[in-house]
């Protein structure tokens, strides 16, 4: 076996029965053959995929779209009905909220029942022990039966004891969405300790975000089938795109190109059969842009405080303008206009739109333009980020229908020559040493 991948699936795929009567499963265990009382529920099928040492996953998809079924066959706690999986190391699973705990059982003990499963010996585990105990903050809890516990605590021990028995491949099916928010924080910390020190981790989360800002690439199941692999940002697009806005096939009318790549102008050009944003020096031929074409973005304009285009950036605290030229090929209304500032790696900075803000957009006709503008303060750590923005349809019942969204439409730089901090956010924060005197009147 090599050892250069932590994880290999060549074409595994995973067959479920089903039965319309518990009965049934007892005739059919006595007929084999001879009589079908089932039905086939494919989970998974034909899945490739080959994850390295050290590589972070994050796992996405809707329900039931096969990813709880793949970590189950990683672990091993479920074998493949076709294909076959190798790992190499250690594996250590958060799979299910108490998998693996007896629940008549302290916590300490289900601590050691774990640590005995994945071979330690009895030396090792009472060198981890204080080690779980400290990281669950459990102290009080840890020699109670775990039947006691709240489904919070539940996760604190799970978690605890998985980091802790030194583990080569970590396993986490939406564990950390349980608990209170000081802990999460504590395990993402730890995570990045681990990921340091070239733990290979698989997380299944539906926190868009944390994928973006943890992971080395991210899976996309659809129907028990890999429909996405890659790039982290990517594959979010191309998941919220799924779970948001199904069925668009992303195409819009093709609009005329134009000789001159880099376009300098005070005012918004309106034609309906150019996409001037291209032109724009600002502008970011990477964007990630879908929607039913109903309506376009076809040029925008982010101007400084003195009015003039920005070209070069603007500096940390300026205030900005970002207009859009939005035409409309079909009458459209209950209308959102949207705005997000994001980070290189995908985090959103900052997001709103004129439904939030309570702001009514106008109806709109055919072959009609509108003009949209934001007027904003970028309180940000100089840097590098990104806009996105679009225009969608507010439904009465069901998922709003997006007429154009434009994901990291263009870059924005921020600069300051006298930048004192770091991160993102500009907190106004001053520094000063009091006199020891003072504190003791």
């Amino acid at each position: 076996m090599s050892s250069e991948y932590a994880i290999r699936a060549d074409g595994i795929g995973k067959c479920f029965q089903t039965y319309a009567r518990p009965v049934h499963r007892l005739v059919q265990a006595l007929y084999k053959q001879r009589k079908k009382l089932y039905e086939e529920f494919w989970a998974l099928r034909n899945v490739d995929v080959q994850i390295e040492r050290g590589e972070t996953l994050g796992i996405i998809g809707k329900n039931g779209s096969g990813k709880s079924t793949f970590l189950q066959l990683v672990a091993g706690t479920l074998t493949p009905t076709t294909g076959a999986i190798d790992t190499n190391g250690r594996i250590s699973a958060i799979l299910e909220l108490g998998a693996g705990f007896n629940p008549e059982f302290t916590g300490a003990e289900n601590a050691r029942l774990n640590a005995a499963i994945l071979g330690m010996t009895r030396e090792e585990i009472d060198a981890r022990l204080p080690d779980i105990i400290a990281f669950s903050e459990l102290d009080d809890f840890i020699q109670k039966p775990v039947k006691t516990y709240s489904s919070g605590m539940y996760v604190r021990l799970a978690f605890s004891i998985s980091i802790n028995l030194e583990p080569d491949i970590l396993i986490i099916d939406e564990a950390l969405a349980v608990g209170d928010i000081k802990f999460q924080r504590k395990c993402f910390r730890k995570l990045e300790q681990l990921r340091n020190q070239g733990i290979t981790t698989l997380f299944v989360t539906h926190a868009t975000e944390s994928v973006v800002a943890m992971c080395d690439r991210a899976l996309m199941f659809d129907a028990g089938q890999i429909s996405a692999l890659g790039e982290p940002k990517h594959v979010v697009n191309q998941y919220l795109e799924s779970m948001f806005f199904p069925g668009f096939d992303n195409k819009f009318p093709s609009l005329q190109g134009d000789s001159d790549p880099r376009l300098r102008a005070k005012h918004l050009v309106l034609k309906p059969d150019v996409d001037s944003c291209k032109r724009r020096v600002t502008y970011n031929s990477s964007e990630y842009r879908w929607g039913t074409g109903g309506a376009q973005i076809v040029d925008y304009l982010l101007l400084g405080e003195s009015g003039e285009e920005i070209t070069t950036g603007c500096r940390q605290g300026e205030p900005l303008k970002l207009r859009l030229a939005v035409y409309f090929h079909q009458p459209a209304s209950r209308l959102i206009f949207g705005f997000t500032i994001k980070t290189i790696g995908g985090a959103a900075v900052f997001g709103t739109n004129s439904k939030l803000k309570g702001v009514s957009i106008a109806d709109k006709c055919d072959n009609e333009f509108s003009v949209a503008e934001f007027s904003f303060t970028p309180h940000l750590i100089p840097g590098e980020y990104f806009i996105s923005t679009g225009v969608v349809i507010r439904e009465k019942t069901g998922p709003d229908t997006a007429l154009d969204r434009r994901y990291d439409l263009l870059h924005l730089k921020i600069h300051d020559d006298k930048s004192d901090a770091f991160g993102i956010a500009a907190v106004d924060m001053q520094i000063s040493e009091k006199p020891v005197d003072e504190e003791r009147q």
